[in-house]
């Protein structure tokens, strides 16, 4: 056996259990409000910056549109948000919220920083910590990124 090929010594076994595992966390609030974990990340983006291209929240998401427009599509159904036309470029796709999505970010904010803030209270890592972490794993994405 070789140890560079053993489990335990393989980082991307941790991100990948770690990863899975945060995103397990956060089923049950996202439940609550109707909504899938990709689901929420397409509202997030879209709560910073609404009305935006199918190609920017892809991107914003590190995902291909290929991967984001089904998403949509089925966030589109669930009166989440709608998709238009650009007024300029018609093959351009804006996706916006609709007040159902609106209003989901005001229910998010009561459930989900919370809900996470108690089960990471469980866990020794400090704010600092945290920060630096994400510090870290963004030098690795920005490493990896295409």
């Amino acid at each position: 056996m070789y140890a560079e090929l053993q489990i335990d010594n393989q980082i991307c076994f941790r991100l990948y259990t770690a990863a899975r595992l945060v995103t397990q966390a956060y089923t049950p609030m996202l439940t609550e409000l109707g909504i899938t974990y990709p689901q929420y990340l397409v509202l997030m983006v879209l709560w910073e910056k609404d009305c935006q291209p199918v190609n920017d929240i892809a991107h914003r998401l590190l995902l291909e549109t290929n991967t984001v427009t089904p998403l949509l599509q089925r966030m589109e159904k669930l009166g989440i948000v709608s998709r238009m036309k650009g007024k300029q470029d018609k093959r351009q796709q804006l996706v916006s919220l609709t007040e159902k999505g609106k209003q989901l970010e005001e229910k998010a904010l009561e459930v989900i920083p919370p809900g996470m803030g108690k089960q990471l209270t469980a866990c020794p890592l400090k704010l600092e910590d945290y920060q630096l972490l994400a510090q870290e794993l963004d030098a690795l994405i920005n490493t990896f990124k295409k």
